[in-house]
């Protein structure tokens, strides 16, 4: 009898604590480009970090909607790989560098006032 109590106990405690690892937040915001290559670009970037389980951006809104998990990663890097990727997002600027590299028809304009043209 001791032998299945104490099954019972691994099985609940072990439910339990799968259960907390699921914990998901959903959230959205701005980030800059033009098209579906940009789309491509920056849901690639969010979808490559370890607790990102779901990426859209939206072209005409330029707003990325995330399903993450926040005891996996935090929105701080998810900013970080997404500016690194070559565009701006709400919190965060692309690098001067990456933005320029990025193909003519995805350089969009710049709130802080740095040039779109490409070098």
């Amino acid at each position: 009898m001791k032998k299945y109590l104490f099954i019972l106990f691994l099985v609940i405690f072990s439910n339990s604590n799968a259960q907390n690892n699921l914990k998901k937040d959903e959230i959205s915001f701005k980030v800059a480009g033009n098209c579906e290559m940009c789309k491509m670009r920056i849901e690639k970037a969010a979808l490559s970090l370890k607790g990102v389980k779901y990426a859209n951006w939206s072209i005409p809104d330029n707003q990325i909607r995330l399903i993450y998990n926040p005891r996996r990663v935090e929105l701080t890097e998810i900013h970080n790989s997404i500016a690194n990727s070559g565009h701006d997002t709400s919190v965060k600027s692309a690098p001067t560098e990456t933005y320029n590299e990025l193909p003519i028809c995805c350089l969009y304009v710049r709130e802080n006032n740095q040039s779109p043209i490409k070098k």
